[in-house]
């Protein structure tokens, strides 16, 4: 066991193994890249790839048979994480009446294995705010340990009960007449250091006081919660204080998901016999109990799955003509399960993961994707042909230009791998070689550099004055607050538009300027992110009706609403004369003149793409006049039969921001985003700190179509992770001591956000950290770029405080512009000024507020704290 992280199980996440589907439907980012077929000594290789991790080779040299017949080509052990959940429950008892020796008594406990420490502190009657103090010496249990000068930590004590389970509880003693309002608490595990809080915050027991002063444990005023036996009670005459009521007799049980995660591991070998042109492919795991392995194989040059041909191994099933899905064999010893089979030498690679039940699948660990198993062997370093040497390359042609970059990239990577074994003695050629990738890499990006970009020094762009709003910005006002109105499950309903129009009034009075909608056309998956038929406005969400519905709700509450435009691919309705889907129907009646000609699986006419392919539809030729217009009378269809007032573009990525800046001018939205996504920098798998390489491809996107259109600030995302997660708030200014993100260059086109649909929900695709979401809102809500909430947080424990952070920052006109300086970036603090008129800071690290301003809290929570200049 490694690690434990809690949950409150409101929400049930399983995390799905792909975008839209099991491994196998969904698309792979990138090529592998092409390994030659060789009869020399096979050796070990890493080839990397961006998306898809390709296995990594032990530090022993591999065997060579040098007979010809059986040699071991690829032989590796990958660690894994499996994650076992167990509930239990917490809970809190309130014994108003003296007990022999005249005491009150406040019971606090949990049934969890850990070492449990209770975090409480006090207030007393008259007190304003909400700081805690340290409660009297007095009523401390023993051990308590002071913490600061505002809290304690008491250990909880560990006994059986009559059932023999272990229980962990805490007594707290008080006199009935006790100065003391009320007590607050959370609960900490202190070997893994996990809190356990009520719906985000303290948990608060009022111990006197009126009604104003609070209710127990967060529960509306003068109502008993749901389940419990908490009693209200008129005071008796004489007590002292101001209280007129007190809480008597309360007690209330809160479940707790425990997460824990054990540590396991999956071996593969691969064996190759040049004699019968075979190879053999072990798996071991020491995983216990039903364990399937997901898998398909690849030929040449494509990360596409194919399913091998028959005979396959036993217990094997084909899992919708995308995959094979084999159980493996249990080990008669009990100590884990294997399988091996045969495969022919026609296949360059086989890429799987291990599925435990419907909601566990076991990816590698070094970045989340599919597992990559090479099953041919490479020759060596220089045998296919040399490096060109700097300054070489003459030719006209980008493409042809790239071919020779990716192919001398790729030999020096060959060259490394293929002397791994032999560290010591060529270090200084490995340095060489890894410089000289190096500088290939940054020719290869210059290439396709937006001319108007010269060079990430600062200033890389100078944002656009606050006076000035250019014609189609596509930010808005500048002030607007997103909230996106959907999530991965939302089409189950079949009446979204239905239930969402319901809750338009609530999130106008919220502050939300704009909603988010999900797709609306007729789409081959439920989610409406699979285009078909895009005049057919009847989805999985509602109606046509419905829809139009929507939207005039939304605008009579004051609010504008966004439709999610599917532009890079559409799926097809009708083959061609070889049985390929790439013939449109409807009005849009394209055929594969439409389809971009480097999309392998839809044979499409078209020119190549200007962007990355998409591998589950047809990818759709931009460069084609026809289609061009055919969209931009689409777009202003919509805008005019639907009501939508602008656009969130999905998969922006795969095709030309200057085709977006033609559909912007030609439907002029109130506000755009495009979706613009692509992995973080990484060096052995730590996340560099310097992510302008990241930050520069989206603003080069953004300039692409002129600033028509915003971008989402996935760099920020990114940083954000890695600096809540490690306690890395230092990676929350840059080199410039500006944000990291998109929003420190070009902020009123930065939309930053915590979680979507893709990222959270049931998909959780790249999950925000666990109980750090209000950290992260703390910092969008504050920051300049325009903000965008997620639906599952608005409409969860979160709304209150996010509620009160969209409050500040609308009181306080923090917009898209506004101006920000960073205080602090250390190991455990990030804090920062915006605008002259507030501060705010994020992390566990101590920040008060310095200076001639009058400063006044105005909302803080776990980690993280606002405050306002005094008017």
């Amino acid at each position: 066991m490694s690690a434990v992280s809690w949950n409150i199980p409101a929400i049930p996440r399983a995390v799905p193994p792909a975008r839209s589907g099991p491994p196998g439907e969904a698309f792979l980012v990138a090529a592998r890249p092409r390994v030659a077929r060789s009869r020399a000594a096979p050796r070990r290789v890493r080839l990397a790839r961006g998306g898809v991790v390709v296995a990594h080779a032990g530090a022993a040299e591999v065997l060579v048979d040098d007979s010809g017949e059986a040699a071991v080509v690829f032989s590796e052990k990958f660690p894994l994480r499996r994650c076992q959940t167990v509930e239990g429950k917490a809970w809190v008892r309130v014994e108003a009446e003296p007990d022999a020796d005249g005491k009150c008594k406040i019971v606090i406990g949990c049934d969890v294995e850990g070492k449990w420490l209770l975090h409480w502190g006090v207030s007393y009657h008259g007190e304003t705010g909400s700081e805690w103090d340290q409660p009297p010496s007095e009523i401390r249990p023993p051990g308590s340990v002071p913490i600061k000068d505002s809290a304690i930590e008491t250990p909880l004590e560990t006994s059986p009960n009559s059932e023999g389970h272990i229980l962990h509880e805490v007594q707290i003693k008080f006199d009935k007449d006790t100065p003391i309002a009320a007590i607050y608490f959370v609960l900490k595990e202190e070997g893994t250091g996990a809190w356990f809080q009520h719906k985000g915050g303290d948990f608060r027991i009022p111990l006197s006081g009126s009604l104003e002063d609070g209710d127990p444990l967060g529960a509306k005023q003068g109502v008993k919660p749901e389940g419990s036996n908490a009693q209200l009670k008129e005071a008796v005459p004489g007590d002292k204080g101001p209280s007129t009521k007190c809480i008597s007799e309360f007690y209330e049980e809160y479940p707790i998901l425990k997460s824990e995660y054990f540590e396991h591991f999956v071996s593969v070998a691969v064996t190759e016999n040049s004699e019968t042109d075979k190879s053999l492919v072990e798996f071991y795991t020491d995983i216990t109990g039903d364990v399937i392995i997901h898998w398909g194989v690849c030929k040449g040059n494509t990360m596409t799955w194919e399913i091998p041909p028959e005979p396959h191994p036993p217990n094997t099933k084909i899992f919708r003509q995308k995959a094979l899905q084999t159980l493996l064999e249990q080990k008669t010893d009990g100590t884990g399960n294997a399988v091996s089979f045969l495969l022919d030498a026609d296949y360059s690679g086989l890429v799987f993961v291990l599925k435990l039940n419907e909601h566990t699948w076991l990816r590698n660990l070094e970045n989340g994707f599919d597992f990559y198993i090479p099953l041919t062997r490479v020759e060596q370093f220089g045998s296919t042909q040399e490096p060109h040497k700097a300054g070489e390359h003459k030719l006209d042609d980008k493409s042809a230009q790239t071919d020779g970059l990716i192919s001398d990239i790729r030999n020096l990577v060959v060259g490394l791998s293929s002397r791994r074994g032999q560290r010591a003695k060529n270090k200084v050629l490995q340095e060489d070689i890894l410089q000289e990738i190096e500088r290939l890499a940054a020719e290869a990006y210059s290439i396709f550099r937006s001319p108007t970009i010269d060079a990430i020094e600062d200033p890389v762009y100078i944002d656009d004055p606050e006076s000035v709003k250019p014609a189609c910005s596509g930010t808005g006002s500048g002030f607007e607050i997103v909230c996106q109105g959907f999530n991965w499950e939302s089409h189950k309903s079949g009446k979204w538009y239905v239930e969402l129009g319901t809750k338009a009034k609530e999130l106008s009075s919220l502050g939300f300027t704009i909603v988010w909608s999900p797709p609306p056309t007729d789409s081959v998956s439920p989610e409406g992110y699979m285009p078909r038929d895009l005049y057919n406005l009847n989805s999985r969400y509602g109606t046509m009706a419905e829809l139009k519905q929507l939207v005039d709700i939304f605008h009579e509450n004051g609010v504008k609403v966004l439709g999610d435009a599917v532009l890079n691919h559409r799926c097809a309705q009708f083959q061609n004369q070889n049985g390929i889907w790439n013939i449109f129907g409807g009005r849009m009646n394209w055929d594969d003149r439409a389809v971009v000609a480097d999309d392998p699986h839809f044979q499409g006419r078209g020119n190549k793409s200007s962007g990355d392919n998409f591998h589950a539809a047809p990818n759709i030729d931009h460069s084609q006049d026809f289609v061009r217009t055919d969209i931009k009378e689409w777009l202003r269809w919509m805008r005019k039969e639907v009501g939508y007032d602008g656009w969130r573009l999905d998969f922006a990525r795969g095709f030309w921001g200057g085709y977006v800046k033609d559909y912007m001018e030609a439907t002029e939205p109130y506000f755009a985003v495009g979706e613009y996504w692509d992995s973080l920098s990484y060096t052995y798998g730590e996340m560099d700190y310097n992510q302008d390489a990241h930050r520069q491809r989206i603003v080069d996107w953004i300039n692409a179509t002129n600033g028509t259109a915003g971008a989402f600030d996935v760099t920020t995302k990114g940083i954000l992770h890695m600096a809540l997660e490690r306690s890395e708030y230092w990676r929350l200014s840059d080199e410039k001591g500006k944000p990291p993100g998109v929003l420190g260059w070009w902020p009123s086109r930065a939309v930053t956000f915590i979680e979507n649909h893709d990222t959270g929900s049931t998909q959780g695709h790249w999950r925000f950290p666990y109980g750090m979401e209000m950290q992260g809102y703390a910092y969008i809500l504050t920051h300049p770029g325009t903000p965008a909430v997620f639906y599952d947080h608005i409409f969860s424990h979160l709304q209150q405080d996010i509620a009160k952070l969209m409050s500040i920052r609308c009181r306080l006109k923090i917009q898209c512009r506004s101006k920000i300086k960073i205080l602090k970036a250390e190991q455990n603090l990030y804090a920062a000024e915006i605008n002259e008129n507030l501060l705010m800071k994020i992390g566990a690290g101590h920040f008060e507020p310095t200076g001639p301003i009058n400063w006044i809290v105005a909302a803080e929570g776990h980690d993280y704290k606002i405050w306002e200049a005094a008017s």
